[in-house]
């Protein structure tokens, strides 16, 4: 086993339970909205990180580097509210809960202590995956070495002679998700992956939310062309949905092998650098490295970078001994919690979703290439053979979850609701 694959193992299987209680976790992005039509107005955002920790009672837990709060916790249920690479988005990461009802509780009387201070400035957080003031605000990351970094990088996109990828390399500041994050066992953890991977197509036309109107893109799922054509995208298997179905762990651990590395720290410095695949990252004699200040110097590959190696999968295996499913849009406020209901649900339904996966008439029909089938099925316009195609599909999907969450008697199914009646379930 080469050393890359021996410290992405011990990265990513050394939380991992055998037996763990099955948690949730939500993260929730969104876009802040000044509601004249204008850029949103930083100060009144930055105004109201410092309203927040009186009213709410959470401690601030990081603040920028001219000393304005960035992020918020509250000790006792672990929830975050943070600004999520911009000062233009917000990011709510609920503490691990045993019931959906429980995050919607927190973030029900969190929006409307927040959506009434913004109201006061005629701001607003709007259910939406793309800013939609994105070409009128600034953009700039939040004056923090990670963000500042983050950013950097991106531009990078603008010196790659590469000529597909995509002219918005500030993205980061104006794409907002809904992320859930569901515990996983040594046993099942693969499996979880390759099930999900498959559906990618029915997600793509259920929650489809980032329609971009800065580009001619046939898509209503940006975020995709934003994450895949940018400097995350330069090895395919570092984003997105998964080229293949995984054989075992070895084949899902070759697979992380080659995706990438791109920042380090050293000394309390913090470096990035055209991106490398952690296959060959220890073996790369010297480093070309930038500086937050642009600043370019020699830096020599050391193992403890493997600790902050991070890859943007759609179904991603955490540090945390969780899967995190990263493909669903920011989506509207009526149907917030909508999506983690639908994972929750077929997680559950493990067993009866891989057998219905085998044989689903959906793949006689389309192919197995997930990775252009979730492209082919977020188009705006659908044929009638896909409409239909992708219906039954998502409709058989919604009813296994349903089955589900209606055991596990925690009322969860009412979240699926919208979905339900949008296809005439």
């Amino acid at each position: 086993m080469s050393r890359s694959v021996e410290l992405l193992k011990k990265r990513y299987l050394k939380n991992i339970k055998e037996n763990p209680n099955l948690f949730i976790g939500i993260e929730l992005e969104y876009p802040i909205v000044n509601l004249e039509g204008k850029a949103t107005d930083g100060e009144v955002v930055k105004d109201l990180f410092r309203y927040l920790p009186s009213v709410l009672g959470f401690t601030i837990e990081k603040v920028d580097d001219f000393g304005n709060p960035i992020q918020l916790l509250d000790p006792v249920s672990q929830d975050t509210i943070l600004f999520e690479v911009a000062y233009t988005t917000i990011e709510f990461a609920f503490g691990k809960a045993e019931s959906i009802q429980e995050v919607e509780e927190h973030f029900n009387f969190y929006m409307a202590t927040i959506q009434n201070k913004l109201g006061e400035a005629n701001h607003a957080i709007v259910g939406c995956g793309i800013h939609p003031n994105w070409d009128k605000n600034e953009n700039c990351p939040v004056a923090y070495p990670r963000y500042q970094m983050l950013m950097d990088y991106l531009n990078l996109s603008r010196n790659v002679t590469k000529s597909d990828l995509h002219h918005f390399p500030e993205y980061g500041a104006f794409i907002c998700g809904s992320q859930v994050q569901l515990d996983v066992s040594r046993s099942n953890y693969l499996r979880v992956i390759n099930a999900f991977t498959q559906i990618e197509a029915a997600k793509a036309y259920l929650f489809a939310n980032s329609e971009f109107s800065g580009a001619d893109w046939d898509t209503k799922i940006s975020r995709d062309i934003f994450w895949e054509e940018s400097m995350h995208g330069i090895y395919p298997e570092n984003v997105g949905v998964n080229a293949r179905l995984f054989k075992d762990e070895d084949d899902f651990f070759d697979y992380l092998n080659h995706s990438a590395i791109f920042t380090a720290e050293r000394d309390g410095q913090t470096y990035y650098f055209y991106p490398i695949q952690a296959r060959d990252y220890l073996a790369t004699p010297e480093i070309q490295a930038f500086t937050l200040n642009g600043d370019e110097v020699l830096i020599h590959p050391q193992e403890e970078d493997f600790q902050t190696h991070r890859s943007y999968q759609y179904q991603d295996l955490t540090t945390r001994g969780t899967i995190e499913f990263r493909s669903v849009c920011t989506q509207p406020l009526d149907r917030t919690f909508a999506s983690a209901a639908f994972h929750l649900g077929l997680l559950l339904n493990l067993d009866k979703l891989e057998a219905y996966l085998q044989y689903a008439p959906f793949f006689t029909t389309f192919g197995r290439d997930y990775k252009s089938l979730r492209r082919q099925f977020s188009k705006k316009q659908l044929t009638d053979e896909e409409e239909a195609a992708v219906l039954e599909f998502s409709k058989d999907l919604l009813i296994l979850a349903e089955e589900e969450l209606e055991k596990r008697d925690k009322q969860e199914m009412v979240y699926l609701e919208p979905l339900k009646k949008e296809l005439g379930l």
